[in-house]
């Protein structure tokens, strides 16, 4: 039972345990329940954020368990006797259909058996408490309903008269439902507690004896969430909290509802539309009892950065303050200031007179410098585009002339400077596409999103593959593995750098030398390719804003079995990619191809926007495709694969998908008021997956929010699970059904239930493309990974048997020899018993016996015998 918890229990009702006798057989009937409490949470909210970045935001919603929350026990069937009957008997006994009136006042409406109660009934007691299910030998056993006199009822399974099993509770006082599993009278196990009318305030996810612990889900009325773990109804472990309307989150470790451990704080700056913020205040560090105590980094928004010793939410202790200008500062902190320099102030915000002060500029292997300009050595003036934007072309300059590269450079700016309106806007764009919301309203550019881009400008027909470009802009310390990973982000300077040196691997065979050459290929990319085609979104991926928040949460789990059928290239990177004929024979592993879904109809869809794919005549099997190819294929494949199943009603796609509920509501209302949208909060689609985990995690919690990194990765969203399938529903006061955004259900008798057909047809897509992951695509590389582990098991079965048989054979093999050994011995030793029998014969024959041809000898005379040979033989073997 959770502290501060009060009982109430319902007037002339027996709380104890009681075996009652019960009508003339003697049988029993015993109804036992410990109370269960049903608690809200509630507390002052504070939206004020100090300036010294208080870790520990006011908890808005702290735990306050309230002594008015209603909660009934299950009563007994107290010790009765039946003062009159009428119904059916069977030889003198209560048989069939009839009523009992007990001593009391009690009665019970139903079956009866031999006897007892046995069959579906309605007994009530004499304070108008009723339970109507069904009985077992006197005892409510079975699906049976509660109901107290305040309306409050449980509905679900009962064992042995206690509520064991799933059920569902509603307080009628305080509105507060709980539906989920029971264990001797007890929330227990995994469920769901509605605290509010409205929905609004929740809770989802596993409890123990009335009390949350392990994993779970709680939604507060003000709208602030936390993930993650539990212990005593306290968060208490790894986990995630955000503040929203502080603009605020904790991801890491708690320690009795407080952060505690290794974790990381971040403060959102909320910027207005098309601006690009690089960096959020994130504090990243130890917490001791919610403060930043101990070792810690903390980045600041402007861009620097304070690394080394804290307490009490201070800087205090040895530590390091980088200067968002690139100076350094190492030595001891006080109390949030320098000790050399107290007057000296380190928001971190604004440009300070550093005249004064002590500092060093970072060294050039130094990485910690947050606003290095890269290839700052090529030039010796001031770059034009200022340190957030400084171009990082190192690679490309080192392919001219060297007294041409400080021209070249400079050239290049100018025309970066004179486009940054157009690329700034372009960046901002595709960044957000395939997001709905973002907790500072900015994004940072996806690989993913930069291939939309590089194919709506139509550059992968200029000769070069996407592919080919993901080589050309990588850095050099990037790990093979992730050249082609579509979740890998990049800044706006790092954007503009990747522009300029597309820009001259695409042109530069078509331009002649000269020392413009680097001007001249970006003008020609700018003019022809970028600047008319960019925000004309093709594909199938992105042009539906709705289709594309909806079918990037299948791109963790395509990421994975994209990266399974990838193979290496013989480049010096021994990077991996997929090509068309790899793609076609997964395909064929998959055992995907149908009457529909043919290979010269996957050619197609390959070729819609890819003409070297594919052209009628000729088919190049060898282009490569990267994972924005790869799964808008599966997408065109989702559409053609279900056109034989025809189109579906509205309500079974209703029913069937739970991503089709998202599109009524707003992504703050799926946020803050459906457990069945947590289940999409786990990570970014397109910028990695939270945790590398055994559960795809899927989430359209989008930016580059650090997300926190669950070693269980509890993976809610399970696309294919019965459980997740059909929307969740809750009653209201008036006992009607609404959606837990607090509209009623639709009616789905057919009557006065009508669609738009831009719904109409959003139902049909997602209902199409989640058929086709959920129950071919994704089932049937499962299969094939299945069966791959049984081949591999039989293999080692089969080789572990060979090595078996082998060493029996060996020994098979010993034994015979030595077998074979002591036979060829024993026929020796036999032999030689033969010879000396038979020359013994011989010997007797030949010299008759001593005392048949002697005289007798006087008696003192000594007889002498001789020892035959054969004798002597024996003797020694003996």
């Amino acid at each position: 039972m959770a502290k501060g918890d009060k009982k109430k229990k319902p007037e002339k009702t027996t709380p104890e345990q009681s075996l009652s006798t019960f009508l003339s057989n003697g049988s029993h009937a015993g109804v036992v329940s410990d109370p269960h409490v049903l608690d809200e949470e509630s507390g002052h909210e504070t939206d004020v954020m100090t300036a010294s970045f208080s870790s520990q935001p006011p908890l808005a919603d702290k735990q306050l368990e309230r002594s008015d929350d209603a909660f009934h026990e299950v009563p007994v069937l107290p010790n009765i006797i039946v003062q009159r009957y009428e119904g059916e008997k069977h030889l003198e006994q209560f048989h069939g259909e009839g009523v009992a009136y007990f001593q009391g006042g009690h009665v019970y409406k139903g079956m009866f058996s031999v006897g007892v109660m046995h069959g579906h009934g309605l007994y009530t007691w004499a304070d108008g408490v009723k339970y109507e299910g069904e009985f077992a030998f006197n005892v409510p056993m079975g699906l049976g309903t509660y109901t107290w006199l305040d309306g409050s009822c449980y509905e679900g399974e009962v064992c042995s008269g206690i509520r064991h099993g799933v059920g569902t509770y509603r307080c009628a006082n305080s509105s507060v439902i709980y539906r989920g599993q029971w264990h001797h009278s007890k929330r227990h196990g995994k469920g769901t507690i509605y605290y509010n009318q409205e929905a609004t305030s929740w809770y989802e996810g596993e409890l123990v004896n009335n009390n949350r612990e392990g994993w779970g889900v709680r939604c507060y009325p003000s709208g602030n969430l936390y993930e993650g773990q539990w212990r005593n109804n306290v968060r208490h472990g790894e986990g995630r909290m955000r503040w929203l309307q502080l603009g605020q989150q904790y991801s890491g470790i708690w320690e009795n509802g407080v952060q505690h451990g290794q974790g990381t704080h971040t403060w959102f700056l909320r910027r207005v539309t098309g601006s690009q913020y690089p960096l959020r205040n994130e504090y990243t560090g130890d917490f001791v009892q919610g403060l930043r105590h101990g070792q810690g980094s903390f980045y600041y928004a402007s861009g620097a950065l304070y690394k080394g010793e804290w307490k009490d939410n201070r800087k205090h202790g040895q530590g390091k303050f980088i200067f968002k200008n690139g100076r350094i500062f190492e030595g001891e902190f006080v109390d949030d200031h320098m000790a050399e320099f107290p007057a000296f102030c380190l928001d971190g915000s604004n440009t300070p007179d550093l005249s004064g002060i002590r500092t060093h500029t970072p060294h050039p292997e130094d990485g910690e410098s947050p606003r290095r300009a890269p290839g700052g050595d090529l030039g010796s003036g001031p770059a034009l585009l200022g340190p957030d934007m400084a171009l990082d072309i190192t690679a490309l300059l080192e392919n001219l002339p060297e007294n041409q590269r400080d021209l070249q450079l400079k050239q290049v700016e100018f025309v970066v400077l004179r486009h940054i309106a157009e690329l700034r806007a372009i960046y901002s764009f595709y960044s957000s596409l395939g997001h709905d919301q973002s907790p500072d309203n900015t994004f940072l550019l996806s690989r993913l999103q930069l291939w939309r881009l590089l194919k709506d400008c139509s550059i992968h027909q200029q000769g070069i593959t996407l592919a080919q470009v993901d080589r050309y802009i990588c850095a050099e310390d990037v790990p093979s593995e992730e050249i082609h990973s579509p979740f890998s982000t990049m800044l706006l300077r790092r954007f503009l750098s990747c522009v300029v040196v597309l820009a001259y691997n695409t042109y530069h065979k078509d331009i002649e030398p000269s020392d413009t050459i680097l001007v001249a290929c970006l003008s020609k990319l700018m003019r022809e390719n970028i600047i008319p085609n960019a925000k004309n979104v093709k594909g199938l991926l992105f042009p539906n804003p709705m289709h594309a928040v909806i079918a990037v949460n299948y791109i963790g789990r395509c990421w994975e079995i994209y990266k399974a059928f990838c193979r290496a290239n013989p480049t010096p990177l021994a990077d991996q990619t997929m090509t068309v004929r790899h793609f076609i024979w997964m395909f064929k592993d998959l055992s995907l191809f149908d009457a529909e879904l043919t290979t010269g109809k996957l050619l197609e869809i390959l070729s819609v926007e890819n003409p070297a794919a594919y052209d009628r005549y000729y088919c190049n099997l060898d282009l490569e495709m990267t994972f924005l190819e790869f799964f808008e294929a599966l997408l065109g494949c989702a559409e053609v694969s279900n056109q034989r199943d025809g189109h579906t009603s509205p309500d079974s796609q209703m029913e069937s998908c739970p991503l089709a509920e998202t599109r009524r509501v707003s992504p703050g209302e799926r946020t803050r008021d459906s457990p069945l949208q947590r289940s999409s909060q786990r990570h970014s689609p397109l910028t990695g997956p939270t945790a590398k985990s055994s559960n795809p995690n899927i989430s359209p919690d989008v930016g580059s929010v650090k997300s926190l990194e669950m070693g269980k990765s509890k993976e809610i969203l399970q696309l294919s699970t019965p459980e997740e399938m059909e929307p969740r529903q809750s009653p209201n006061a008036a006992g009607n059904l609404t959606s837990q955004t607090g509209e009623p259900v639709e009616d789905r008798s057919g009557a006065g239930m009508t669609s738009c057909p831009a719904e109409t047809e959003l139902d049909s897509w997602v209902q199409r493309t989640h058929q086709f992951f959920t129950q071919r695509f994704f089932p049937a590389y499962e299969y094939s990974l299945e069966l791959r582990r049984e081949v591999q098991e039989e293999r080692l079965r089969q080789a572990a048997l060979a090595r078996i048989a082998l060493a029996k054979a060996k020994e098979d093999a010993r034994l015979r020899e030595q077998w074979e050994a002591e036979e060829e011995e024993r026929r020796r030793e036999e032999e030689e018993d033969e010879e000396a029998e038979r020359v013994e014969g011989l010997e007797d024959d030949l010299n008759p016996s001593p005392a048949a041809q002697t005289p007798v000898a006087s008696t003192t005379s000594v007889v002498i015998t001789k020892q035959s040979p054969a004798t002597a033989v024996k003797k020694k073997r003996k």
